[in-house]
């Protein structure tokens, strides 16, 4: 077996994975990144999902180096698209001008962006990828990780040797590999106190994942895809708190769970677009909800269509999670994801209705290029909830619940590494509950949530922190799950340059005063100004 070494192993590509490797890198360490896929991103990239962010995003509440991403895709469109004069001038050009974000565009412009960002890295010998491997095994000694073993493409096998390891895995798949303590699923009222919390715990109810993919619309041509194998079954399965079949234009409000009818209209002027989630989710209009590609930002003639990423609650697959199962259920699941997806596009394509009085959509054409994939779907699937670390900080629902916190805000935390802002956004899960939307306060993301209680050199970089189901929901969005990784890559290359424990780091005041203060000159925001939440 090939063994390899590195001062930062980092497990998972995605944007916690790049921002910790970044964070380490900048610090003058060696770094070993590994990703499933071809591409760097997650999220954001292989798994076809805009940014979802808060509202003052555009002047604060993220890093430096999320910022300096976000200025990136931006000046990719300005260099290399013919936009029109008023979006070349914009500040805050939003390339597909959808609701859901200030700065909806492409994956793989956002995949080539990233690729730029560790490219010095590359070049300079102190960074290694390792695309198309993900962890099978880990070395335990005591309290600490010596080593992890990866599969590649091919079966082939490398081991890898660093003294610090960094979950970055979108299920955080190394902490049953290194028997790390963890949760899955809901946990109890008993146990957390929440009041969304159920009665006892849930380990098997998980968010819902989903197989996004991306579309446009061709007048006068037919762009019908093949039936897929089970659409019977997807065009008539209702779950018995939705209130019409999955497959349709009518679906639960989020925040009050009353049906409410969405539009949806190829290529049809949307008026102007106001992306700010405190003052409209903006999902009622699917078209320009997740549209990734706005025909009116460039020169007149240059695009035939708008193109939009499907990632709706019609897709969300209900049926089964991918923990907690066997190998061939998770491929079951997998495989049924994707056919619920293609059933989707199929009845957008023959059934669903449209203003005129027909039915259906012939002329909707998946778009793989847009995918960096065969057939037009995601890289992988778009997945909202992981393994959770058993935390030295647990963040519960009454940390930053609105309705609990009101004026006061979010309880404040003395170790913080960086802030966050965004809904307790939990989507319908495989044990049958339909939305939890709760409305929450800016938050702070505490260090102690990214130390496991017990194991001594592996850190949370990504969903897997310490947050409960419920609080997930806010902590699981593209901003935070950055600055999470970003604080991670920074205390192990603090520890290492200082001969430091994260657990001395973060019980010593002086320590942690040391470490907050790093972080802050490398341009992380450790708390919120005066603003509220929604």
């Amino acid at each position: 077996m090939r063994e390899a070494r590195a001062d930062v192993l980092v497990a998972g590509g995605g944007m916690g994975g790049v921002a910790a490797a970044l964070a380490a890198l900048r610090r003058g360490r060696t770094v070993l990144l590994t990703e499933e896929s071809d591409w760097l991103g997650g999220q954001l990239t292989s798994q076809g999902v805009p940014p979802d962010e808060h509202p003052w995003i555009e002047q604060f509440g993220a890093t430096r180096s999320y910022r300096r991403l976000r200025d990136s895709i931006r000046e990719h469109y300005r260099t290399w698209y013919p936009l029109t004069r008023e979006s070349l001038a914009a500040p805050d050009l939003n390339p597909g001008r959808g609701t859901v974000s200030r700065l909806c565009c492409e994956p793989r412009v956002a995949a080539s962006v990233l690729a730029a960002m560790v490219g010095p890295y590359l070049a300079a010998g102190r960074l290694t990828i390792r695309y198309r491997h993900r962890p099978v095994a880990a070395d335990v000694d005591g309290d600490r990780v010596t080593g992890v073993t990866f599969a590649g493409p091919d079966g082939e096998r490398f081991h890898v040797r660093a003294p610090y390891v960094l979950d970055a895995t979108e299920l955080g798949d190394l902490l049953p590999l290194a028997a790390i303590e963890h949760v899955t699923g809901f946990e109890s009222g008993k146990e957390t106190g929440e009041p969304s919390a159920p009665g006892e715990a849930q380990p098997a109810n998980m968010q819902a994942f989903s197989w996004v993919f991306a579309v446009e619309h061709r007048d006068g041509e037919d762009h019908t895809v093949d039936r897929p194998h089970d659409y019977a079954f997807w065009r008539d399965y209702r779950p018995p708190f939705w209130p019409d079949r999955l497959l349709s234009l009518v679906a639960p409000d989020p925040r009050t769970l009353e049906p409410k009818p969405r539009r949806f209209v190829p290529n049809a002027p949307a008026g102007p677009v106001v992306a700010d989630q405190s003052r409209d989710p903006g999902d009622t209009d699917l078209w320009v909800f997740r549209r990734i590609v706005c025909r009116e930002v460039f020169e007149p003639g240059f695009a035939a269509s708008d193109v939009v990423i499907v990632n709706w609650p019609q897709i969300d697959y209900l049926p089964g999670p991918l923990i907690g199962v066997t190998d061939e259920e998770r491929d079951a699941h997998l495989a049924g994801a994707r056919d619920q997806s293609l059933s989707m596009l199929y009845w957008l394509q023959t059934e669903a209705p449209r203003p005129d009085g027909g039915t259906g959509w012939p002329g909707l054409r998946l778009r793989p290029d847009v995918m960096g994939t065969p057939d037009g779907l995601a890289k992988a699937p778009y997945i909202r909830e992981s393994r959770r670390i058993r935390a030295r900080r647990t963040i519960v629902e009454h940390d930053l619940s609105l309705a609990v916190r009101g004026e006061h805000g979010a309880v404040a935390c003395p170790d913080s590494v960086g802030i966050g802002m965004y809904r307790i956004d939990l989507h319908p899960s495989t044990g049958g509950d339909n939305y939890i939307d709760v409305a929450s306060c800016p938050f702070q993301i505490p260090l102690g949530a990214l130390l496991p209680q017990r194991v001594r050199n592996v850190l949370a970089a990504g969903k897997n922190l310490g947050t409960t189901h419920i609080t997930n929901g806010c902590y699981r969005l593209h901003p935070v799950e950055w600055n999470v990784g970003e604080a991670a890559g920074a205390l192990a290359a603090h520890c290492l340059e200082h001969g430091l424990e994260p657990e001395q780091v973060h019980e010593d005041p002086v320590a942690l005063e040391r470490f907050q203060s790093e972080l802050i000159a490398d341009g992380f925001e450790l708390a919120w100004p005066r603003v509220r939440g929604y």
